[in-house]
């Protein structure tokens, strides 16, 4: 039964951080070369709208994963990285919370205004907390990975 927790636990980090590295590395940069930001706004708020989505589903997965993992686990005998993991998982977890009630929902109420150049600044804000959130993904991975 554990590794059938673990695996969902992984499967819901590996769609998370794809999509975060999808979003930077591909999409954001190919919406921005090829399309005016009447266009662009709506589309990029778009796959967020399905991507959050996809996101707050697998934050769920990661918390009660990583919860039923961890009840049978002595914290004091855990190895350090876990300890990490954990702090930097619920960071994570508060930063998509900010990011989706605050810049996100403030993007889609400027385009649902027609203010393009207010959604262009939440969609920056997104870009930020985004490019946060793949920095300790990384170092969440880092350290149940490597600190022992």
């Amino acid at each position: 039964m554990y590794e059938i927790i673990k695996f969902a636990h992984l499967s819901a980090a590996i769609v998370w951080i794809g999509g975060m590295a999808l979003m930077i590395w591909a999409i954001r940069p190919v919406a921005i070369a090829q399309l005016e930001p009447v266009q662009r706004l709506p589309l990029l708020a778009g796959i967020l709208t399905r991507f959050f989505k996809i996101v707050a589903f697998c934050v769920l997965l990661l918390l009660a994963t990583g919860g039923l993992m961890l009840m049978g686990v002595d914290m004091r005998l855990a190895p350090k990285g876990w300890h990490a993991m954990l702090g930097i998982g619920l960071l994570m977890c508060l930063v998509f919370g900010h990011l989706y009630f605050g810049p996100f929902r403030k993007l889609k109420l400027a385009l649902s205004n027609d203010d393009l150049p207010s959604a262009g600044a939440q969609l920056a804000k997104i870009h930020r907390l985004v490019l946060i959130n793949f920095g300790l993904s990384w170092l969440a991975v880092g350290s149940v990975v490597i600190w022992r």
